[in-house]
């Protein structure tokens, strides 16, 4: 017996097969072996044709059911992640009307904004807990005012992850989860909001019928079943965004623990027990997969654009590029704490919500041409991300969720044991790094979304921890005086913005 989870990134589709009676990895996969294409037709914009993600996962399923060695009709039951803040239309015979607009798109900016004028700052943020910004629902407006002949064919409005469900099932379905994160979903009158379906004039039957995190969702459909190999009527027992899922893959779902990703950017996303917001917006809140009324689960999610991403550019511009991360990272290492003066602000990949939207760029300062080289640099660049970091994690602190251990995937930047270290050093808190990814967290929340397991905690029970680092006493002083310095540097560029 066996359950699947599909990712739908943006880069790639990935699907990973769980064994249900030890919860382990079968065999995982992904496809394309390069990276899909994001369409650009104009500056800020960013589309993907949902067919090729369709088309991927099918390559997909079909290389992990092979590498597995097993019959399709194994699997008990499907999880469906995927790349959040997306729009898919489709009109009613389930075609898709236009490609969809993705998460890095930008075009729907100044409908954000003006929402959160028309209707209200304060109204905003208590009840969407966030304000409008460029998310799904402004997106579907700039729909409605740039392209009203598609517009007026729109049977439904879906997200990534809801569109693979209905190309498995042949039925369309939301979630509450899904409604936040696209900022259609009032916590407190818990309901789709009435003031963003007047204020962008949204009709309410383009929304799919609500439907829960956790359990039976839909079935797999004939052609489905003939294309993917699996049974007909397997049941789609789980769905979430790829955060409040990355969170769930290292079994975070408690008030006051914490997750954290650092690929291209980064996310610290923490879990609350109240319903509350960051009255600067800074913070994105979304309801967590275990949210209910009674108990709520807010993810409070802080995204750092300039993590791996500073990395990769020092790699390409100081020569490196013969170079594997791993030795960028030891030759980094020969510099001491501090990097012999030099500080990197990181914020090159964009304006950071975590600043207000403030566009600070990525500055270095305290170079001396006389005592300083690349590995001062390299060392400063992963500091620079590592304080970037602890930022965030102060500002989750200042709302609420005080950590004292922090759980991440043993990838990206956290593979770098300088980052990792400095990160701990600062924070004062113990960093777990664990073996998962997204889509064997989908795969092992389908078996609990199945109720195959009794808890999270059963669900998550094969999760390997990899290592765990904690402050090093004789290095935090040292570490907490830099990011002091890196702090004020910080502090003065957004005084002065």
């Amino acid at each position: 017996m066996y359950f699947i989870g599909y990712d739908i990134g943006s880069s790639s589709v990935k699907a990973s097969l769980v064994k249900a009676d030890n919860g382990l990895v079968a065999a995982s996969d992904y496809y394309p072996k390069h990276e899909m294409d994001i369409i650009a037709h104009q500056h800020g914009w960013a589309e993907q044709n949902p067919e090729e993600w369709w088309s991927n996962l099918k390559s997909a399923s079909k290389a992990v059911l092979h590498k597995a060695g097993i019959n399709g009709s194994e699997v008990k039951a499907i999880g469906i992640t995927w790349q959040m803040h997306g729009l898919v239309l489709i009109d009613k015979d389930f075609k898709v009307l236009r490609p969809s607009i993705i998460w890095c798109d930008s075009r729907a900016i100044s409908y954000g904004e003006k929402a959160f004028k028309a209707i209200g700052e304060d109204r905003c943020l208590s009840h969407l807990l966030n304000s409008p910004g460029n998310f799904t629902a402004s997106k579907l407006a700039w729909v409605k005012e740039n392209e009203p002949e598609i517009y007026e064919r729109i049977y439904k409005f879906l997200l990534p992850g809801d569109y693979i469900a209905m190309k498995l099932s042949g039925e369309t379905g939301i979630t509450v989860e899904g409604l936040s994160e696209g900022i259609f979903w009032d916590f407190k009158y818990e309901q789709i909001s009435d003031d963003i379906l007047r204020h962008y004039g949204i009709a309410r039957n383009l929304f799919p019928d609500i439907i829960p995190v956790f359990g039976q969702q839909a079935t797999i459909c004939n052609t489905a079943a003939k294309e993917l190999g699996l049974q007909i009527g397997t049941p789609i027992t789980y769905r979430a965004g790829d955060q409040p899922n990355n969170a769930l893959s290292l079994n975070v779902t408690k008030p006051g623990e914490i997750a954290a990703t650092a690929g291209t950017s980064g996310v610290v996303y923490g879990v609350m027990g109240t319903l509350d917001f960051d009255t600067r917006s800074r913070v994105n809140t979304f309801a967590h997969v275990n949210h209910t009324k009674k108990d709520p689960r807010l993810g409070m999610l802080l995204c750092v654009n300039g993590t791996g991403i500073l990395n990769s550019w020092m790699k390409r511009n100081l020569g490196l590029g013969t170079m594997s991360y791993n030795d960028i990272t030891s030759l980094a290492m020969q510099s001491p704490i501090g990097a012999n003066g030099i500080s990197i602000i990181p914020f090159g990949n964009g304006a950071e919500r975590m600043l207000e939207n403030k566009h600070l760029d990525c500055s270095i300062h305290g170079i001396n041409f006389n005592n300083q080289d690349r590995r001062d640099l390299l060392r400063a660049a992963q500091e620079g991300i590592s304080f970037a970091m602890n930022y965030g994690i102060s500002i989750l602190s200042q709302i609420g969720i005080s950590p004292t251990s922090l759980r991440t995937g043993y990838a990206n930047m956290f593979l770098s044991p300088l980052f990792v270290q400095t990160l701990s050093n600062i924070s004062g808190i113990t960093i777990d790094l664990f073996d998962t990814d997204g889509a064997t967290g989908a795969a092992r929340a389908a078996g609990y979304g199945l109720q195959y397991y009794a808890s999270y905690d059963e669900a998550f029970s094969a999760l390997e921890k990899m290592a765990s680092i904690s402050p090093i006493e004789n290095e935090t002083e040292k570490c907490r005086e830099v990011y002091e310095k890196w702090l004020s540097i910080l502090t003065t560029k957004t005084n002065n913005y």
